[in-house]
């Protein structure tokens, strides 16, 4: 057998092969993502079987292959029960892990994603934050974790700081009120709303999820994200479906 290593992980997606195996996706600390095949992990009396399911993080004893991995241990830190026995809390995981596989490169560094999942995760369980809320969050955080946030702390026309009143469409970026007028694509957005969106760029991840906002934030934010979604992303996620989104 090939030299063992460890790895420190998110388990984004679990795949049934065969009779007995499961091809899983983790996102690692170590390698980024990777494709690991769990042998037997479907067997009764397997020790794979309770901790190569999706949204589990923990360590995992790997060896490699030409082109993918092979779990030989594994030993699940956090479990997330709260999230998977929650259907509605699923369905946004789903969509969550599935941004994550969507930027997760194999030998990228995933540190800060791996966290940033880990407790949007901790925040769906808790329930103290409307999942709605915590998707604008994630979304708007993880795209600034990969360098494709719009600049939400000065004007993209004249570069003041303050006064900040109109995001731009086409421009992707927010503009003041005096340079507002040449703008005839964009949302009016509250001091409020322009708040959260420089909070949730520049929060510690152990404060992100600890705020809630109004019904006009929330859908100024709703707004913002979903003009955010297609300029960013240039696929379709399917679990969005599940969500019933309107984009």
């Amino acid at each position: 057998m090939a030299e063992v290593t460890t790895v420190t992980g998110m388990i984004l997606s679990a795949m049934p092969v065969g009779e007995y195996d499961r091809r899983l996706v983790i996102l690692t600390k170590e390698y980024g993502k990777i494709t690991v095949f769990a042998k037997g992990a479907r067997k009764p009396n397997s020790t794979l079987i309770g901790v190569t399911r999706s949204f589990i993080f923990g360590t995992f004893e790997v060896y490699r292959g030409r082109e993918s991995y092979t779990m030989y241990k594994a030993s699940a830190k956090e479990y997330f029960e709260n999230v998977v026995n929650d259907l509605n809390a699923v369905c946004y995981a789903c969509y969550f892990a599935e941004i994550a596989d969507y930027y997760g490169r194999e030998n990228l560094d995933a540190s800060e994603m791996i966290n940033l999942l880990y407790i949007t995760l901790k925040a769906l369980g808790r329930g103290a934050v409307s999942h709605e809320l915590i998707r604008f969050i994630y979304e708007i955080r993880m795209v600034a974790v990969n360098g494709e946030c719009p600049d939400f702390f000065t004007c993209h026309e004249c570069g003041r700081e303050d006064n900040l009143y109109v995001y731009s469409y086409s421009r992707n970026g927010l503009c003041c009120k005096n340079c507002a007028t040449n703008v005839y694509d964009g949302i009016t957005l509250s001091g409020s709303t322009v708040y959260t969106l420089q909070y949730i760029v520049t929060a510690q991840l152990n404060r992100l999820y600890s705020f809630t906002v109004t019904k006009e934030v929330q859908e100024e934010l709703r707004l913002v994200v979903n003009r955010l979604e297609s300029i960013v992303f240039d696929k379709e996620f399917k679990s969005k479906e599940m969500l019933n989104l309107t984009i």
